[in-house]
């Protein structure tokens, strides 16, 4: 298979992706729709023709083709034929609802029936790969963990997701000097982000089995004496008392900024020594701005709500500060979305990383992507209303 692009010299090939694309060929037939079989069959008794799809999406999405692109390079090299892939944006760039993404041409009958899986490959990923971008531009100098294993369905998923938070992240830095994604919480996708391994802090089954929050940080650090320590803070209900001890308890690591708290605090309950009240309180001393105007209600619940708001992380800070540990860093996550990092930006909260899994799509109708013929053997014809894919040359 060849990919060929439009004359755009700023268009970067499409990388290959480190895992064998799947699924393979003999297994195409029955994960595919049923009349595509059923067209392919009748294509390959009256006769084969050379068609082009067009593929879209009809919302504003971030261009993530290369797994779409790998599969149909498998499966063209498996059945001993040729597909052409006109990328029309290259990985990373912004395209607009309705936009043509790509054009595939090739043998009808060896296309019709990779349509189902392509798609699936491509739409999830587009979407979710706008999200991590975002995400990043709206913090630009946090850095980001993806912690989306756990929510996704499988791990094709999984690879989809990783795959589309280093996209968006790496448009981000290039376009705003983000941080974006550093890292991600699997070995099985952490190449996706320049990583040997995945990386982590510390589930909550640890501080329950130790029995102690400082006893847990104490029984990782044993076990990983050379890894930067990031501690669990909430589990007590305690997150600043149990900030600030652990922070005693390994006063070198906490000088030298080896040492973070993470705060995972659930919608349920307000941080320690905070209630709405105080919430305000601690905006309108380190981010006024925030607080002023109107602002939506999933806003103010960003802002000073319960779980890990906006104020949850300034009262961390400020706590951490008078009691001498200025360098501790702060890790922050439970919903971070796209939405609550807009938020976290309009106040300005000191959060030196962020875990996530939130970036994964949440309404799943808008990562549907779409696939039309738009030419056979070369001449132009497109059902009504769908002119708006035909090639323009």
């Amino acid at each position: 298979m060849t990919t060929r692009r439009r004359s755009a010299p700023r268009h970067s090939a499409v990388k290959a992706s480190k895992a064998a694309p799947r699924p393979i060929a003999d297994e195409v037939g029955r994960l595919t729709d049923c009349y595509f079989n059923k067209t392919k069959a009748t294509v390959g008794k009256f006769g084969d023709t050379t068609v082009t799809y067009a593929v879209f999406m009809r919302r504003p999405v971030v261009a993530t083709p290369r797994l779409a692109v790998d599969w149909l390079n498998a499966i063209a090299a498996a059945r001993g034929t040729k597909f052409h892939v006109d990328l029309r944006h290259r990985e990373g760039e912004w395209v607009g609802a309705g936009e043509p993404m790509m054009y595939i041409t090739g043998s009808f009958f060896h296309l019709v029936d990779l349509e189902t899986i392509y798609l699936q490959k491509l739409g999830p990923a587009c979407v979710a790969a706008y999200n991590a971008y975002q995400m990043c531009v709206d913090l630009p100098k946090v850095a980001f963990i993806a912690m989306d294993a756990r929510h996704c369905a499988g791990s094709e998923m999984a690879e989809m997701m990783a795959y589309a938070a280093s996209v968006g992240s790496a448009a981000a830095r290039r376009e705003v000097g983000a941080t974006g994604f550093i890292a991600n919480a699997t070995d099985a996708t952490a190449h996706y982000f320049g990583q040997a391994a995945g990386r982590g802090t510390m589930p909550h089954a640890l501080i329950g089995y130790a029995g102690s929050t400082v006893r847990a940080a104490e029984m990782l650090h044993e076990t990983f004496p050379s890894q930067d320590l990031t501690v669990l803070v909430d589990y007590f209900g305690r997150e600043v008392t149990d900030a600030i001890a652990v922070c005693r308890r390994f006063p070198d690591l906490a000088r030298r900024g080896k040492l973070g708290v993470r705060l995972d605090t659930h919608g349920g309950r307000y941080v320690e020594d905070l209630d709405l009240a105080k919430c305000y309180e601690v905006l309108e001393r380190n981010a006024p701005q925030a607080i002023r105007g109107y602002r939506s209600e999933t806003e103010l619940r960003h802002l000073v709500g319960t779980g890990v708001s906006a104020a949850a992380i300034w009262h961390m800070r400020e706590r951490l500060d008078a009691a001498g540990f200025p360098k501790v860093r702060i890790v922050a996550s439970s919903g971070f979305t796209p939405a609550k990092c807009k938020t976290m930006a309009v106040a300005q909260a000191p959060i030196d990383a962020i875990g996530t899994g939130s970036y994964l799509p949440e309404t799943w109708t808008e990562t549907y992507a779409t696939s039309d013929i738009v030419e056979y053997d070369g001449v132009p014809s497109v059902k009504v209303g769908r002119e708006f894919l035909l090639r323009k040359k």
